[in-house]
């Protein structure tokens, strides 16, 4: 049994113009996206919320699924009143787009998935994490980021530092339970029944999500678009917000 969390959120940009919801990855917070929101909220009603037991969400009080989560952006959006939305996630922020697009088709108008997966690789080893985790918190998690979230020569920059940051804040519930969420997410057999348009981004250096798992999203999906982007690994948004924020315009303009 899994129950309801209210997710903490930030909307910016026009009341009037569509909404793109923004989905965090494992261990950030919506602040993940603020160049994003930079460059978006000028002409979008851009909506970010943080993850169960992450950033302002309060950690979770039972079990967590990719399709429990989406119930949980659904719910939000119902409070704010929102019907239809534009969706683009990163990583977990990404699944949690395809379990929207599968569950609740005619309420998105897109999605956008970067360093994501149907499934993820080694679905085994995220219940060693988790409980890895709860026993040491997420520090434990720090040391492995660099190379995973960031290509190593963006490890000493001070948003390198910021996004490590954000990791430290989760609370160790929160992080285990996505982890546990990960393990158990596969929509392989699915994908194909989402038609609305899809652009799938991968970062080129990205050990956790590599390119040919990203690709299998837009290569599954009716409608769907692969993009790599060089030099970048998991937080790829961050790493590389100029080329992603250029990538994310032309697809949402397409869409429209």
């Amino acid at each position: 049994m899994t129950t309801e969390t209210a997710l903490h959120h930030r909307v910016d940009g026009p009341d009037s113009a569509p909404v793109l919801v923004l989905g965090p990855s494992l261990g950030t917070d919506l602040h993940l996206f603020d160049a994003q929101v930079d460059a978006l909220a000028g002409r979008y009603r851009v909506l970010r919320f943080d993850l169960p037991g992450h950033g302002e969400t309060p950690a979770p009080d039972g079990p967590l699924t990719m399709a429990s989560m989406a119930e949980d952006v659904i719910a939000l959006l119902d409070r704010l009143g929102i019907d239809r939305f534009h969706y683009a996630g990163v990583s977990i922020g990404g699944a949690i787009g395809q379990q929207l697009a599968l569950d609740h088709l005619d309420r998105v108008l897109s999605l956008a998935v970067l360093a994501s997966a149907a499934r993820f690789a080694d679905p085994e080893s995220w219940p060693k994490r988790a409980a890895t985790v709860r026993e040491n918190g997420t520090e434990a998690m720090v040391a492995s980021r660099p190379g995973t979230w960031f290509v190593q020569s963006f490890a000493e920059t001070d948003e390198a530092r910021r996004l490590l940051d954000m990791l430290r804040a989760t609370t160790a519930e929160g992080y285990a339970g996505c982890c546990e969420a990960i393990s158990t997410f596969d929509v392989r057999e699915r994908l194909a029944e989402v038609t609305v348009p899809v652009l799938a981004i991968a970062g080129a250096e990205d050990p956790a999500t590599p390119p040919e798992m990203v690709r299998l999203i837009a290569d599954t999906a009716a409608n769907g678009r692969f993009e790599v982007v060089d030099d970048s690994a998991h937080l790829l948004n961050a790493e590389k917000p100029e080329r992603v924020n250029e990538l994310l315009a032309a697809h949402l303009a397409a869409t429209e």
